[in-house]
């Protein structure tokens, strides 16, 4: 049985949250349980989060999650940790990373003027204005969620691939320590029957 249990998590295919509980269930603690327990290579979990982090940096809230886990489907990525991934910019992120999005955007862009958002009144002309210079906002904030995913996926990718080979190691570890007390225990029975 644990021999079987110790081939299978070399292979990726078994992982049992049940016989290694968390102490503490917060839901930070849970949703960090699940990515590290998810199924599949290392690496494809990695990239498949990676691919989340960067999709998620892009002004598509909404579709993002179609969007990433379509893309995962075809690069053969894991789509749980893509998933996982795209929920960085969500209804309580959204607005602080957009927000940085466009202003790292306006300044690579250099635009000749920052957008002030403010000035615009609550009137059907400003409300035209700012409908005129949507596209220029969209590609701003997109350029910027370029700028900014690509360091984000990479540190994404390292920091989720050691977690998850970390974790495999600490399984395998507790696998081969009950193997080998399995062993003397048979090695034992084997003598003690000998005796008698």
């Amino acid at each position: 049985m644990i021999r079987i249990l110790l081939i299978q998590i070399q292979n990726g295919t078994c992982m049992n949250p049940s016989e290694f509980e968390l102490q503490n269930n917060s839901w930070l603690k849970k949703i960090y349980w699940r990515f590290i327990t998810i199924r599949g290579h290392p690496r494809e979990i990695a990239f498949g989060f990676a691919l989340g982090l960067f999709v998620g940096m892009s002004p598509t809230m909404g579709v993002q999650t179609v969007i990433a886990i379509s893309i995962a489907a075809i690069f053969g990525w894991n789509k749980l940790s893509t998933a996982m991934g795209v929920w960085i910019t969500n209804p309580f992120t959204a607005l602080f990373i957009y927000t940085a999005n466009y202003f790292i955007g306006a300044s690579i862009l250099t635009l000749t003027s920052s957008r002030n958002f403010s000035s615009y009144r609550i009137k059907l002309s400003g409300m035209r204005e700012m409908l005129t210079q949507t596209p220029e906002i969209f590609w701003t904030i997109a350029f910027g969620g370029v700028v900014l995913g690509i360091p984000i996926a990479i540190v994404g990718y390292h920091l989720s691939y050691s977690a998850v080979i970390n974790y495999r190691r600490k399984i395998r570890k507790k696998l081969t320590l009950k193997m080998k007390k399995i062993k003397r225990s048979k090695k034992r029975k084997t003598k003690d029957r000998r005796k008698k």
